[in-house]
């Protein structure tokens, strides 16, 4: 498995402390949190670093789906900011979140989704780096936490998809998940198969030997001795 973790775990550390920190315990990827922050910096130094990099867009008061049109414009052309800027530090992926609907009622949910398609396909359209969606938990609000829903945003955008295990598990159709096509990487954590907790692997419900048909993959956790320990796991898998 190609392997790499978030810079979630070293959130605001120096860019080359990081990246050496990679490279010391043997991972070949890394996935970037583009929130805020991040982009006070050029943050040159993953050019050409040496690893896969990626980028994990911001999340946080975004929502490409939102049925308010301000809102959601303004989350797509965050987006697109994103995709644009991965180009600049050589980073291949951005990983988008597909959004959340506010009342969960089917008329409104399926609105959501057909808005969050818009904003993929506009995403897609504007940026020249991979887009990549992902499924998400089990909680109502949330778009694309069945397989029927993250294949549809799929099918009619031809994004690629990032599947969160954790999230997975909670929906307890990780294995379906893991069976569709052109997933572009993972994302490891662990949790109780009821919330989405993102512990260490090997502390929760998660069928570990599900890890053995992914290929690409970021550990994504908030603690990089958690990172290490759940490595430790995939090693000896």
């Amino acid at each position: 498995m190609k392997l790499g973790f978030t810079t979630l775990a070293l959130f605001m550390q120096p860019n080359s402390y990081i990246i050496d920190l990679a490279k010391q315990h043997g991972f070949e990827i890394i996935e970037i949190l583009g929130e805020g922050p991040f982009f006070e910096n050029e943050n040159m130094e993953y050019r050409d670093c040496g690893l896969d990099v990626r980028i994990h867009a911001a999340t946080v008061d975004i929502n490409i789906a939102s049925l308010n049109r301000g809102i959601r414009n303004e989350s797509v052309r965050q987006m697109i900011q994103c995709g644009q800027y991965a180009e600049t530090i050589g980073a291949k992926t951005i990983t988008v979140h597909p959004g959340i609907i506010g009342r969960n009622e089917p008329r409104l949910r399926n609105a959501a989704l057909e808005f969050a398609v818009e904003s993929v396909g506009e995403i897609i359209d504007n940026t020249n780096v991979e887009v990549s969606v992902e499924n998400m938990p089990v909680r109502g609000k949330f778009l694309a936490n069945t397989v029927e829903e993250i294949e549809m945003i799929q099918q009619e955008t031809g994004c690629s998809l990032t599947i969160d295990t954790g999230h997975g598990n909670t929906c307890g159709n990780l294995e379906e998940m893991l069976s569709l096509k052109n997933i572009s990487y993972c994302h490891l954590n662990d949790n109780d198969g009821v919330k989405d907790q993102h512990i260490t692997l090997g502390e929760g419900t998660l069928d570990l030997n599900l890890l053995k048909r992914i290929d690409t993959a970021i550990i994504e956790l908030n603690n990089f001795d958690n990172v290490l320990k759940s490595k430790e796991v995939i090693d000896n898998l």
